[in-house]
C-alpha cells in the first residue's frame, strides 16, 4: 500500500470538509432568510403602525389652540356690547319659535332640552334648533357660530373642526363645554365682514364677539375671559 504524501488528505477528511462547507452555506442562507423576513416584518409593521403614529402626532388635542386658524391679531375680531342675561329657566315648548334680539343670541328663553354634551361640531344639515343651543349657553357652553363663508372655505372649516375635536372627551367636565355650529342667516346677520361669532351666557350678562376668520387664539382668549363656571347653571351638562 502506497504511503500518503505530505499535504494529501484522506477521503474522510475531504468528506468532512465538504460537510462543514455545506453547513456554513446553510447557515448563511438561514441568516439571509431571517434578515429578509425581519425586513419584511418591519415593513408590514411600519405600514400598519404608520396611521396610528401619524394620528397620534396630528391629534388636535396635542396641539395648542394657537395652531388653528389665524392669529387673533389677524382675525379682525371685535367684541359686542354686553347683553341682558334674561331668560334663566324660561323654557318654551319644543317647536315654539323664539325671536332673539341679537345674532347670535347670548341669553334668552329656550327649549327644555339642550344639545348633547358629546357632540362638538354641527353643520347646517344637522344643527340643533337655535332654541336648543341657547339652553346650552345657559349651562356654561361657549358656542362658536360660523357662516356660509367659513363653510365654503376648506382650510378654515378644517381648522374649526380641529378646534372642536380638542373638546371631545369621554369624561364630561365644565372646561369641555364647547360647540361649533353653523349659523343660519334667517335668524339674523353678523356685522359686515364678520363670519365667525362667539357667544357665552354669564350670570350678569350675555357676551358676544365677532371675527372675520377662524382663530383658535381668539376663541381661547374669549373662553378664558368668560369661563363656563360663571353661568346660570354651571353644574348642568
Amino acid at each position: 500500500m502506497a504511503k500518503r504524501g505530505q499535504g494529501q488528505k484522506t477521503r474522510r477528511e475531504r468528506v468532512e470538509e465538504l460537510r462543514q462547507e455545506q453547513k456554513a452555506q446553510e447557515r448563511r442562507r438561514t441568516a439571509i432568510i431571517i434578515v429578509a423576513c425581519a425586513a419584511v416584518a418591519a415593513v408590514i409593521i411600519g405600514v400598519g403602525a404608520f396611521p396610528i403614529v401619524n394620528n397620534w402626532i396630528n391629534d388636535p388635542s396635542r396641539k395648542a389652540m394657537t395652531e388653528f386658524g389665524a392669529a387673533a391679531s389677524a382675525a379682525s375680531c371685535e367684541e359686542a356690547p354686553k347683553d341682558p342675561a334674561t331668560g334663566v329657566s324660561d323654557h318654551k315648548p319644543d317647536g315654539e319659535k323664539v325671536k332673539y334680539t341679537t345674532a347670535p343670541p347670548s341669553a334668552g328663553p329656550h327649549w327644555g332640552t339642550p344639545a348633547a354634551f358629546e357632540r362638538k361640531f354641527y353643520e347646517s344639515g344637522d344643527r340643533p334648533p337655535l332654541e336648543t343651543l341657547v339652553h346650552n349657553l345657559e349651562h356654561g357652553y361657549t358656542i362658536v357660530w360660523y357662516d356660509d363663508t367659513i363653510a365654503k372655505d376648506k382650510d378654515q372649516l378644517e381648522a374649526l373642526k380641529n378646534i372642536a375635536k380638542r373638546f371631545e372627551t369621554s369624561t364630561p367636565t365644565g372646561d369641555k363645554k364647547f360647540i361649533a355650529a353653523s349659523w343660519d342667516n334667517a335668524d339674523g346677520k353678523f356685522p359686515e365682514g364678520k363670519h365667525v361669532a362667539f357667544s357665552r351666557w354669564a350670570t350678569q350678562a350675555g357676551h358676544r364677539e365677532y371675527c372675520g376668520s377662524v382663530s383658535g387664539e381668539a376663541i381661547e382668549a374669549f373662553m378664558k375671559k368668560y369661563p363656563w363656571s360663571d353661568s346660570p347653571e354651571p353644574n348642568a351638562l
